[in-house]
């Protein structure tokens, strides 16, 4: 990668691209390796024990006790990347300045400055609320980053003409100063190419309608989060445990885990409430299923009117090997079993 090639090579691909994505693409992480490396059990053992006994022989450790316990970790991650792919990009100022010479930098400025504009806003604040509000698609790296902040951003600012930057200017004053320090940051992207690590997601529902469309996986799936309950002496639980039985089924339902998305929080409280389902009782089995299955149905209506989507992007500051090779050894070791 330190020499800038593009499109290093990944067996990983991503199902859907709902916003344009800047920057050179370095690879997809989207579990598929992870599932090949568990599923080839020479390698994965010997890679995994290898790795634990930083290859001494003789280790107290066995090759079967790593691999169930590593796999199952590792499965975890491929079915998360799987559904949340991680996108790595290399911005280097080339979209970046696209965007700035294209047609659509003036009226998405204006729009901006249209959020921020206040009486007496001097020039200096103004173009850093801009700054924080553009994102990787528009070739910007993340601004509250703090290497991103000090060698790129920062910088930049020092290009705004001195005289005016306490001062509240006019629209067209503001349009000039921005690219004029959009094209400082590009240039400094140019010669200190930043590697980001990108997602998105959107709940809106359809997993959910997937999973209670099929009555036999849902009842197996409520069965295994009715099992993982604590139970009184009559087998009852109480409802205050619905939250943790919704995390369990979480993944099969295309959610994230409660604490993850405020959005998302926001929507199953809601439900709760409708439902009364924080209000203590105790719950037989065939009432949890029931009034989990409703949970699930009035989180799906409520994601299917109004989808939430999220998006997240971290400076990625380690050096990264290929994609590819990324888990898999050059070459497996013979170690015993």
């Amino acid at each position: 990668m330190a020499s800038g090639k593009e499109g290093a090579q990944s067996r990983g691909k991503v199902e859907k691209t709902p916003q344009r994505q800047t920057g050179k693409q370095v690879a997809v992480l989207d579990g598929s390796d992870i599932e090949e490396l568990v599923g080839d059990e020479d390698v994965f053992g010997s890679y995994v024990l290898n790795e634990f006994t930083h290859g001494k022989q003789g280790a107290a450790v066995t090759k079967a006790e790593f691999k169930e316990v590593l796999s199952d970790i590792l499965l975890g991650m491929a079915a998360g990347l799987k559904r949340d792919p991680i996108v790595i990009l290399r911005i280097d100022g080339e979209d970046l300045r696209e965007f700035v010479d294209g047609p659509n930098f003036e009226p998405e400025a204006v729009s901006i400055l249209s959020h921020i504009e206040a009486e007496g806003v001097p020039l200096h604040k103004r173009i850093t609320v801009a700054l924080e509000q553009l994102t990787v698609g528009h070739g910007m790296p993340p601004p509250s980053d703090s290497w991103v902040s000090e060698n790129i951003i920062q910088p930049a600012l020092q290009s705004l003409s001195a005289h005016q930057l306490h001062q509240s200017v006019s629209q067209g004053t503001f349009l000039k100063e921005l690219k004029k320090v959009l094209d400082d940051v590009a240039k400094r992207l140019k010669e200190h190419p930043v590697i980001v690590a990108h997602s998105e997601n959107t709940f809106d529902g359809s997993c959910i309608r997937r999973l209670l469309s099929n009555k036999f996986e849902l009842d197996k799936l409520l069965s295994v989060a009715w099992k993982e309950l604590p139970k009184d002496h009559n087998q009852k639980v109480p409802k205050e445990y619905l939250r943790v039985a919704l995390d369990g089924v979480a993944p099969s339902a295309g959610l994230p885990p409660y604490g993850a998305v405020n959005q998302v929080d926001a929507v199953v409280s809601e439900v709760f409430r409708m439902l009364n389902a924080d209000d203590g009782k105790l719950l037989q089995e065939e009432e949890f299923k029931k009034l989990m299955a409703e949970i699930l149905g009035a989180v799906m209506l409520q994601l299917e009117g109004t989808p939430i989507s999220i998006s997240s992007n971290s400076v990625v500051h380690e050096p990264l090997a290929t994609a590819s090779s990324t888990l898999l050894p050059s070459s497996t070791p013979s170690i015993p079993e």
